[in-house]
Order: structure tokens, then C-alpha cells, then sequence
């Protein structure tokens, strides 16, 4: 999805999570520290090597993430 091109997973990298770049900052990460009150300036701060994009995506990953439905698998 190009909206997500800054959302990365791969398996050697915190175990496959949404990484932000293919770094170990997780878009769960990003999103619980907004979720918690922290803004986007004070993120930045906290991760200079982070872009204001970055938590964006996260965002709209995790918007995306919600919008799933999982449906329990029945044994024939």
C-alpha cells in the first residue's frame, strides 16, 4: 500500500512487528505514545531519527490494523 511505505516488517526485526523504515521502533510504539498524550513535536524529540511521516503512517497503519476482521477458524 503506498499510503504505508515507511511500514516495514521483516522477521529478523523485532520478530516481524510493524517497524517504522525496517528500524526497531514499532508503529504499536508510535501509536501507544500518541494514544498516551505525547505529541508529535515531543516524539520527535524523543526520536530525532524519526520523521513527523513516520507517525503518521503509524497511525494509519494501526486505523488500518482496526478495520480487520478476524474470524475463528471452525474445525470441519
Amino acid at each position: 500500500m503506498k499510503q504505508l511505505d515507511r511500514i516495514t516488517a521483516d522477521p529478523a526485526v523485532m520478530g516481524g512487528k510493524a517497524c517504522i523504515r525496517g528500524q526497531r521502533i514499532t508503529a504499536g510504539m508510535l501509536t501507544g505514545l500518541v494514544a498516551s498524550g505525547k505529541s508529535i513535536p515531543q516524539i520527535l524529540a524523543l526520536y530525532p531519527y524519526l520523521e513527523a511521516e513516520d507517525i503518521t503512517q503509524a497511525l494509519r497503519y494501526a486505523a488500518w490494523r482496526a478495520e480487520e476482521i478476524d474470524l475463528p477458524l471452525i474445525a470441519a
